[in-house]
């Protein structure tokens, strides 16, 4: 057949035909080729019934494929037997039966080629990697190409589209034997379908005319391609998109998921879900969506579910058809994250630049006020509903104008239009604004990438009015410090004068020429050292080199030869200059010391007082003691009779003794107390027997001026620690100043009770109450009032009562006043943890 191109059989060499004979070899070798040829012959019948059940060829086509491959089969039976013939020289009669087969072979060949022709087709043969045999013609209108070299170049005659799908499906037929029923179209609009089978040998591929009907069915079927094509090529994108995507029928049951619907529900894969019905929405979504698609179609808002153990936000896309519905999930929870971060940022930068003093405006590309802070708004007193409202930047300066606020320009227009070319600039602008009320604003116009520009308006006017301050204190500082008695010096990191005065040199006697800007404090050190008895300039040059471990403060006070008396200090400055001032103190320090010695005087004749007072104390109350006891037995019957008279002398010795034991007493006890060796020997006090006994002392002078003693005790604890001896003598001494100052027939109340962790004590009369000039000094030692009382005492009552009271860590208050009598208040604790020395 022309054309053909057979396969080279013959599985047996020239070794084996030498060790057979050659007869038996021919007839080996027929018979091994007729079996092979049967075999595939057998095998291709079997395939092409199959396809041509599948695809619906008619017999005869089928029958010429395989009478193709059969003769293909043959064409290389054929060839091995010449080869055989001429290889060892066959008899004559093997020959003619050779050629007897030949002949029958070429007449089914002829047979076959026949057959191809009987329709319009062009059928395409692959044997290995040969080139393909292309056999049979096709009708000359159909638009074909007739060279075979042109047929096989499908994308010259076929459309792009069905030439791809054609090339795809010939290189999958060839590798991995897939058979294929295509509908391809030609540039002309012809259809033709092709099929494409695979037997053991050979990749076949047949083309063949359509008839209109044909055509249709096949246009249908291309169509059907077509969208199947684009089916699978879009369910590939959707599969491959990382957002859930998701197919329900009418019912609402999934019936397709992406594969990111089944990472999100956490499946093996997407048949998985679909099949479990595993649900990436809550029920509530859900419904929600189910009820919005009664009234539209299309349901798209966000929604909020779990995934992978966290909440998500995404934008549900959901759309609803007669025949079930299909939704995609974006999973907007970083730009939502992000969106809120932005807000966030936003708010916190609002919130910043509200806090500020300095002015911003920000206005938009459109020249449209956008945000403004407090400082803006208070910096031209202007309505925030006016600002709320966004005016445009022009609009702004006009009403600025219009209230006075700016001040008149030459020629305002073209002032205004110079001023908001800032929107047009590259480079910020900067201006600076004398209003009419005094303020100098600078005013600095920054533009934005995408449009716009961001106004700062800078208040300068306390700037430039502290700088003039400034420049006038310096002024005035120097002029201060020039006529400066005290001597001031500041010296430079670098050990080197930056400021001095007058007095500086004048005190140190420093010649004039030395003084100038940059001198070394060495070289004063050298001039000042033989001035002073102990030069302290040493310590200055550490001071101000740095050399000194420590960085403080210090102050001194140096002699000098003449007898002048300089108190230093050196002050560590900012940027570690030192600053050393030096104050003639001459005569504060001989005042000083004649105070010294006076107030050595002075204390010395306080303990000469002290030591008189303890040892007259002393000597006075063994004296005292016997009078009282001789004044006592005088008052005795036993002793002897006595007339009234010397009765009455009796009496009066035993009061006063008794009064003077009392001072004495008294004054031992305050001697005791500066001395700082009293010590309260502190014990469980019983309130009720202690103020008894202490009522129990004053009860005689209270009945001889007919006085009532009124107690209250009920919200007394039952007792606290204290000293008992110094408490009776506490509430003895109060209740015997109330009644020397209660009027006859008066009330004294005496009271206790628990206010908190304290116990107190408090002494009330009706007397006329305690002048002020005499409050002052009521607990004043030997400081006497005898406004209003019946006796005039030594005046240590209250005193001893405050010296005692403050030992137990208590306090003592007086309240006061005309009409209302006197309070003394005795606060002590429960339970005193330590005690201070009283005061004086």
């Amino acid at each position: 057949m022309p054309g053909l191109n057979p396969l080279c059989g013959g599985a047996h060499g020239p070794q084996a035909h030498r060790r057979i004979g050659f007869r038996s070899a021919a007839r080996w070798a027929m018979a091994s080729v007729a079996a092979l040829a049967s075999t595939a012959l057998s095998a291709t019948m079997a395939g092409a019934q199959q396809a041509g059940s599948r695809v619906g060829l008619s017999i005869t086509t089928m029958e010429v494929i395989q009478l193709s491959v059969f003769a293909g089969v043959l064409g290389a039976a054929f060839i091995s037997a010449i080869w055989l013939i001429r290889e060892r020289g066959r008899t004559a009669s093997e020959n003619v039966e050779l050629k007897n087969r030949l002949a029958e072979l070429s007449g089914a060949l002829s047979r076959a080629e026949a057959l191809l022709n009987l329709k319009d087709q062009r059928i395409i043969v692959w044997q290995g990697n040969q080139r393909p045999i292309v056999l049979g013609d096709l009708a000359p209108e159909s638009g074909v190409p007739q060279d075979r070299s042109t047929f096989l170049a499908f994308g010259r005659w076929l459309t792009p589209r069905s030439a791809s799908a054609l090339d795809r499906a010939t290189a999958a037929l060839r590798e991995t034997g897939s058979a294929f029923d295509l509908v391809v179209e030609t540039r002309e609009g012809l259809l033709f379908e092709v099929q494409g089978r695979k037997s053991a040998l050979h990749a076949i591929v047949r083309f063949l005319s359509l008839s209109a009907v044909q055509a249709e069915n096949a246009r249908l079927k291309l169509e059907h391609q077509r969208l199947r094509a684009d089916q699978e090529s879009m369910l590939g994108l959707i599969n491959a998109l990382d957002m859930p995507f998701w197919l329900r029928d009418e019912m609402g049951r999934l019936k397709w998921v992406n594969s990111a619907y089944a990472r999100a529900v956490e499946a093996e894969e997407p048949l998985t879900a679909t099949a479990e019905g595993r649900e990436l929405l809550p029920s509530t979504a859900r419904e929600a969506i189910a009820r919005h698609h009664k009234d539209q179609a299309v349901f798209s808002e966000p929604l909020s579910t779990v995934v992978g153990g966290d909440r998500h936000l995404f934008a549900i896309t959901d759309f609803a058809g007669p025949q079930g519905s299909a939704g995609i999930a974006l999973d907007t929870s970083d730009v939502d994250a992000l969106r809120r971060e932005y807000e966030r940022t936003l708010r916190s930068h609002a919130d910043t630049l509200d806090q500020l003093t300095t002015a911003v405006a920000i206005f938009d590309a459109e020249q449209k006020l956008k945000f403004y802070n407090q400082a803006f708004q208070k910096l031209w007193s202007l309505d925030t509903r006016f600002l709320d409202a966004g005016p445009e930047n022009a609009l702004l300066l006009d009403r600025l104008r219009s209230e006075g606020k700016l001040a008149e320009q030459p020629e305002w227009r073209r002032w205004k239009e110079q001023l908001l070319s800032a929107y047009r600039a590259v480079e910020p602008q900067e201006h600076w604004w004398h209003l009419p009320d005094g303020r100098t604003i600078r005013v600095v116009a920054t533009p934005q990438p995408k449009g716009g520009a961001t106004w700062v308006f800078e208040n300068l006017t306390e700037k430039i009015d502290l700088e003039s301050r400034y420049n006038a204190i310096v002024k005035v500082q120097s002029e201060t410090l020039d006529n400066l008695a005290e001597g001031v010096a500041v010296f430079g990191p670098d050990g080197r004068l930056r400021l001095s005065n007058p007095a500086f040199r004048t005190l140190w006697g420093i010649p004039e020429k030395l003084i100038s800007p940059d001198i070394h404090i060495a070289i004063l050190k050298a001039a000042c050292d033989p001035v002073a008895l102990e030069s302290p300039w040493a310590e200055f040059v550490g001071a101000v080199t740095g050399f000194d471990d420590e960085r403080r403060d210090r102050h001194g006070r140096t002699e000098l030869i003449n007898g002048t008396v300089l108190h230093h200090a050196i002050v560590h400055l900012p940027n570690g200059q030192v600053m050393l001032t030096f104050v003639d103190v001459t005569d504060s320090v001989n005042v000083e010391r004649a105070l010294k010695e006076k107030n050595e005087a002075l204390e010395k004749a306080d303990k000469l007082k002290n030591d008189f007072v303890q040892h007259v104390s002393y000597e006075l109350r063994s004296p005292l003691t016997n009078i009282i006891g001789f004044t006592e037995l005088l008052g005795l019957e036993t002793t002897g009779p006595l007339n009234l008279r010397q009765r009455e002398y009796v009496d009066h010795i035993g009061s006063s003794s008794s009064l003077l034991l009392t001072i004495v007493n008294d004054i031992l006890d305050l001697a005791t107390v500066d001395a700082g060796i009293m010590e309260l020997e502190i014990g469980e006090v019983e309130i009720r027997p202690l103020i008894k006994a202490a009522a129990d002392l004053v009860a005689e002078r209270l009945r001889e001026h007919d006085i009532q003693l009124e107690i209250a005790v009920e919200a007394a604890p039952a007792s606290f620690h204290a000293d008992e001896h110094r408490i009776r003598q506490i509430l003895y001494n109060l209740l015997s100043n109330a009644a020397n100052y209660t009027p006859d027939g008066g009330r004294i109340a005496l009271s206790a009770k628990r206010t908190g962790n304290a116990v107190e004590f408090c002494v009330h009369d009706n007397g006329p109450g305690i002048p002020p000039e005499v409050l002052a000094t009521i607990f004043k030692r030997f400081e006497p009032s005898g406004k209003g009382g019946r006796r005039r005492g030594a005046g240590l009552g209250l005193a001893i009562v405050k010296s005692f009271v403050e030992l137990h860590g208590g306090t003592v208050d007086i309240d006061t006043g005309p009409g209302r009598g006197t309070a003394v208040t005795c606060r002590f604790p429960v339970a005193p943890s330590g005690f201070r020395a009283a005061a004086e």
